[in-house]
């Protein structure tokens, strides 16, 4: 019995190579997508700080709690400051992902693979001088005995940087290296001239220094010009009375100097903490920055920070957007991990989509193609029988003839067609009657 088995599957061919094409095309897709698209989110994120206790290290903290809010972990390393916050993040295999930074210590052409996300606070530079040393502005600081800060340290490096801008090197002046502790008694009694401080307006060495009458806070008049030649450095003023009432200090008001700290993050860092973390900025510097008392802090201004104009390191594309536009858009109605998931798959989805459209289109092409392939091979078996049908042909080619279109017209009453396609089917019947008459007359006219 003949059976469309019989053609060997080549039919077939066809739509097994279309099939193998697309699902090639759809591996190549996805490959190339993934090359390019952000990895999965990291399940925490680290951030050097300084010691606790440190604005850096409270900072931090307050940054966790508002990152917590969205699921995910920021784990907070102690350390001894900004140039090691610096060397960690510099070390891709430190797992340090954001660092905060003192302004002046690292920019783009040093720190290349740094991004800001933001300046987020003011770090003043005090300048204590000796109340009975003749000192007006930083040039007079020649000859002098100066307090520059712990070698390495960010105190030590913005002095240093500010001396040499005034004149002031290790070869017309005392540079002494010295830790805080001892700072205040120095400057109060007579033992150095001038000390630099890189501190809070609230640190106890700064306080100590106020309390002391032998000690005097220095007016860097030319605030305004260094923060033009210094672009990290901005001028800040400190107004009469501001640090205490009551004993009217200071005594007029001062002008001072601050670098503003920067959170930098590696360029590598996944996109979507990026984006995270330039919201928790965003949101903890917009709270209100009164204590108990209701009174602020020194310098402290509600919205001020964090700052996107940074001077010193690229800023991040994506703290951009959110300082440009706020929040993504699946952020503002979803969980932060649910968004981030969703924004992936529409990314995958791209490019399965570019191959599934023209599959989908020339999907109809290939099904008329299948269901016409199952009728043409029965043409062909009738090509077959008609094949040396003539006046010559003897009783038994007949005979066998005969036997192969019955064999053709029950397997085509067998063959599962769409509706659609009935009319076909039935012009393939049609044809086989056809077939069947011309045997039936070369029959007719060998027996005659």
């Amino acid at each position: 019995m003949l059976t469309q088995k019989s053609s060997g599957g080549r039919d077939w061919a066809l739509p097994l190579l279309l099939i193998l094409v697309g699902a090639g095309l759809v591996a190549a897709a996805f490959w190339a997508t993934l090359k390019y698209v952000e990895p999965p989110l990291p399940d925490k994120i680290v951030i050097a700080a300084a010691t606790k206790g440190s604005p850096y290290y409270s900072l931090a903290e307050r940054y966790q709690a508002q990152m917590a809010k969205s699921g995910v972990r920021l784990e907070i390393r102690e350390t001894s400051g900004s140039f090691e916050n610096l060397r960690l993040i510099n070390d891709p295999t430190s797992g340090v992902g954001l660092a905060f930074l003192q302004g002046g210590i690292a920019n783009a052409t040093s720190a290349p693979d740094l991004r800001s996300l933001g300046r987020v606070m003011y770090e003043p530079l005090w300048v204590f001088i000796n109340a009975s040393a003749k000192i007006e502005r930083l040039a007079d600081l020649k000859g002098k005995k100066i307090l520059v800060g712990p070698a390495g340290g960010g105190t030590n490096a913005l002095a240093l940087r500010l001396l040499e801008a005034n004149d002031v090197t290790a070869g017309n002046a005392t540079l002494v290296n010295l830790e805080l502790p001892d700072t205040v008694d120095e400057v109060a009694n007579g033992r150095a001239d001038a000390a630099f401080l890189v501190l809070a307006a609230t640190a106890k060495t700064v306080q100590r220094m106020f309390d002391s009458p032998n000690v005097r806070l220095l007016n860097i008049a030319q605030s305004e010009a260094i923060s033009q030649r210094l672009p990290f450095l901005s001028p800040l003023e400190l107004k009469q009375g501001v640090v205490n009432f009551a004993k009217n200090i200071p005594a007029s008001d001062t002008s001072l100097v601050a670098t503003k700290a920067v959170v930098a993050a590696r360029a590598d860092l996944h996109p979507a903490l990026a984006n995270l973390m330039t919201q928790a900025l965003i949101a903890v510097h917009a709270e209100p920055m009164v204590n108990a008392k209701g009174e602020a802090a020194i310098f402290a201004k509600t919205g001020e920070f964090p700052m996107s104009n940074d001077p010193e390191l690229a800023l991040s594309e994506d703290a951009r957007r959110v300082y440009k536009s706020g929040p993504p858009f699946l952020q503002r109605y979803l969980p932060f991990n649910l968004a981030t998931l969703f924004d992936r798959l529409i990314v995958l989805a791209v490019p399965l989509l570019g191959v599934l459209l023209p599959v989908i289109r020339f999907a109809p092409m290939l099904y008329t193609w299948r269901i016409r392939q199952r009728l043409l091979y029965w043409y062909k078996q009738l090509k077959i029988v008609e094949k040396g049908l003539n006046a010559q042909a003897g009783a038994a080619v007949i005979a066998a003839k005969q036997g192969q279109l019955e064999e053709i017209e029950e397997a085509v009453n067998r063959i599962p067609i769409p509706l659609g396609f009935t009319n076909q089917l039935y012009d393939l019947r049609q044809h086989i009657d056809v077939v069947r008459r011309r045997i039936h007359t070369v029959q007719s006219a060998a027996m005659a």
